[in-house]
């Protein structure tokens, strides 16, 4: 979902002087009536503009700015698994078939994100959404929230009856997409991401890759190659795992690679 006036900040210059609002009014209905890439959108407003005055204005600038004054979403089958398509939007209220509520709070967002991601503290949660001031909405929550301390002596919230397994419980294998939100959604990647992650320099390589996670941290990387009808997925570790762990880890690695492809043949390769 796009929502923000982040039209000045990215094309301050081609949309100088035009009334934001008005654009957005202009290229609602276009949305509305189907889902239209970025190019598509453009066209049609530079069309519409002629008469309003922004003609002469760059389509694909006058595009990115109304979609940044909605709230819009991708239209499928842009991210559905395993297809693709072009990137066009539509409006939340087409896609809803009803209009936004505009007196909504962020309280079942955060409760939706504790759900995932807790115990929390209140700048994890903000880390995670983007959004601000969210210490007003833990204290109005509260009453219906459950609270600890971890060793720094910050305060996390979380749910009455959300699984806490205690430190003795080991975490399984996890093979995680790229981007994986439990990557992303804590101000303090340390709880997940390990030194030995950041010695990687992903950020320097780019793009970062598919991350595996033993014991509940970062411990090397995948990938899936297709070739014909032979796929494999190779997991390379940053240490050597344990016995145990590598079976896991293997095992883990025939799960997914049987969900993820449709292949003849289907091999699974450890390495460091």
């Amino acid at each position: 979902m796009e929502n923000g006036p982040c039209e000045q900040a990215t094309f301050p210059k081609p949309v100088e002087g035009l009334d934001m609002d008005d654009l957005a009014a202009a290229a609602r209905p276009f949305l509305e009536e189907r889902p239209l890439t970025g190019k598509r959108l453009g066209a049609l407003l530079a069309g519409h503009g002629r008469a309003a005055g922004w003609g002469d204005r760059a389509p694909a600038s006058l595009a990115y700015a109304a979609r940044c004054r909605m709230a819009l979403l991708q239209f499928p089958p842009r991210g559905v698994w395993g297809s693709s398509g072009p990137i066009a939007h539509t409006t939340a209220e087409a896609w809803l078939g009803e209009p936004l509520a505009d007196d909504a709070t962020p309280d079942e967002l955060i409760l939706r994100y504790l759900a995932a991601f807790g115990p929390s503290t209140v700048m994890d949660a903000q880390t995670w959404s983007g959004l601000t001031r969210l210490k007003e909405v833990m204290e109005r929550l509260r009453p219906r929230l459950v609270t600890f301390e971890d060793e720094r002596g910050r305060e996390l919230f979380d749910l009455p009856d959300a699984p806490r397994p205690g430190p003795d419980v080991p975490a399984p294998p996890r093979l995680l997409y790229d981007f994986d939100n439990l990557l992303l959604s804590h101000a303090d990647r340390s709880r997940v991401i390990t030194d030995r992650f950041e010695a990687q320099n992903y950020r320097v390589r780019r793009p970062v890759p598919s991350i595996i996670l033993v014991d509940g941290f970062t411990a090397g990387e995948w990938t899936l190659d297709r070739q014909g009808d032979r796929a494999t997925l190779t997991i390379k570790t940053y240490d050597e795992p344990g016995a145990d762990d590598a079976d896991a880890l293997e095992a883990e690695a025939h799960r997914l690679i049987g969900f993820a492809a449709d292949a003849e043949t289907r091999n699974v390769r450890i390495t460091r």
